[in-house]
């Protein structure tokens, strides 16, 4: 599909630069079918979905994989984006043309990473010198990860470290958050636990790759990055359990959605899953998984503008975007939020 079928117009006062507070106060598009659009708020969630739903999170928990230091006189900055090993990271480099292979990289703080090869993307594999855990090492030299969109506006500070993580975060790896998670509160998952809503978590580390643009005209033409995600045996049962029984899987954001649907099998059913994910959701697929979709407004000709297209219809989420463009909703990461159940 032409990818500029996936465009639109959006204010540039939209983006959110900062999460309203308290979390679960942000306001929530609810879109069900082809029934009129709701304004509804992420509070009432408990009231669009039904006893016995099972929402399903990722765990996943950002890493501050922003790091900027010197090769001789050259400033360099990198943003790690995919674990290769247990010292040795994936990264996207800028000012990458001063850097040749072998290179050493001085973060700072005593980090320093040897630059090894260069991918075919631009990316470049890093080795962290020394002994510490590379997650303590970024710890003392590296920063959160905002995605451009933000941090082109104004700095990370301190304030980032707890906004850009859930609630469920839990499994370090992550470059970037699951942030339709975001909104929940303990305060929200109690009305959800007294409603009847049941909850499974996964993990799906997400990677930068996430906020690269869609360079090609057509969909065919275009490469996901790989990431690495794992649902285990006894939460693949239980999911599987849910299904059967009629039972609804909302999938709580578009990392979520995309490891469910890698795991399951051409009958529906969800196995275990250790290993890495390109999936590239776009019209025409069919879901065998899941049955509805807690996400976020998504970039323009972005590849989750796609997913969610393929989950509820391209017309109408366009008609969706349009809604929340003239409402003023808050848009991208640290913005409001959408139910979609098609």
């Amino acid at each position: 599909m032409r990818v500029d079928l996936f465009d639109f117009d959006l204010p540039n006062d939209l983006i959110a630069l900062r999460p309203v507070s308290p979390r679960d106060k942000a306001r929530m598009l609810f879109a069900r079918g082809q029934e009129a659009l709701a304004d509804k708020s992420v509070r009432d969630l408990p009231d669009l979905l039904e006893p016995g739903d099972v929402l399903v999170f990722n765990d996943t928990r950002v890493i501050p994989a922003q790091l900027t230091g010197k090769r001789g006189e050259a400033t360099i900055g990198a943003t790690l984006h995919k674990r290769l090993d247990l010292r040795r990271w994936q990264a996207f480099i800028r000012n990458g043309k001063r850097l040749r292979g072998g290179d050493r990289i001085d973060f700072g703080a005593d980090v320093s990473a040897i630059a090894e090869t260069r991918a075919e993307d631009g990316s470049w594999t890093l080795a962290f010198e020394g002994g510490e855990p590379v997650e303590v090492l970024l710890e003392r030299a590296g920063t959160m990860p905002l995605p451009p969109y933000i941090a082109g506006k104004r700095p990370t500070d301190e304030r980032d470290r707890e906004d850009y993580q859930t609630i469920f975060a839990d499994e370090d790896g992550a470059v970037a958050a699951p942030t339709a998670a975001l909104h929940f509160t303990p305060e929200l998952l109690a009305a959800l636990d007294e409603r009847g809503i049941l909850r499974e978590t996964l993990t799906l580390h997400v990677g930068a790759g996430t906020f690269l643009p869609v360079k090609a005209d057509d969909t065919d033409d275009h490469q996901m990055h790989a990431e690495w995600g794992r649902i285990d045996a006894a939460t693949a049962d239980r999911l599987n359990a849910v299904r059967a029984s009629g039972r609804r899987l909302i999938a709580v954001g578009t990392t979520s959605l995309r490891l469910l649907e890698s795991a399951a099998d051409e009958t529906g059913i969800i196995q275990p899953f250790e290993d890495d994910t390109s999936i590239f959701i776009t019209p025409g697929y069919t879901f065998r998984a899941v049955d509805g979709l807690m996400t976020n407004f998504h970039l323009p000709k972005s590849t989750l503008m796609m997913l969610v297209s393929a989950l509820i219809g391209r017309e109408r989420i366009m008609d969706v975007y349009a809604h929340a463009i003239a409402e003023k909703y808050r848009f991208y990461s640290y913005g409001d939020s959408s139910l979609l159940l098609p």
